[in-house]
């Protein structure tokens, strides 16, 4: 095999792995995202019924979800920092009063967390249009009745 052959073959190796690995990392983050908005709901659901043992549960599973790597790792800005930090101490919060059985402060930062979601979401919009050609407008389809 010719050096010339080899270094096409190498390159276009590299090219996809790279075409690969970043769409392996979209499939994680968009599912990072999924989980994100059931474990809301979940916690929404129980604050509207008054389980702390579920509101605990779904906020600690949100801090989790938000320490993640992946989710680290999303957009590299600063903006993006501040409202992924909102979001964890939000939920962290909401788990440490859960627990406490405190629904009045439990409530404030449920608010506190969903505005964090939908300032950091508006700037994701108002930065770049994160969809690639062809994808659905709304990100969460799958989650929607049909």
């Amino acid at each position: 095999m010719s050096r010339r052959r080899k270094y096409l073959i190498a390159v276009l190796t590299l090219i996809l792995t790279a075409v690969v690995a970043h769409e392996i990392y979209a499939q994680i983050r968009n599912q990072l995202m999924i989980d994100k908005l059931q474990n809301a709901q979940k916690l929404l659901e129980g604050i509207a019924l008054g389980k702390f043992d579920k509101i605990e549960k779904h906020a600690n599973e949100l801090v989790r979800i938000s320490k993640t790597a992946e989710w680290l790792n999303a957009h590299k800005a600063p903006r993006y920092e501040l409202f992924s930090s909102e979001f964890q101490r939000s939920a962290e919060e909401i788990a440490k009063k859960a627990k406490e059985k405190n629904m009045d402060v439990v409530t404030l930062a449920y608010f506190d967390l969903t505005k964090s979601c939908v300032r950091c979401h508006q700037h994701i919009r108002d930065v770049r249009d994160a969809r690639l050609p062809g994808e659905r407008e709304d990100a969460f389809a799958a989650l929607l009745p049909k």
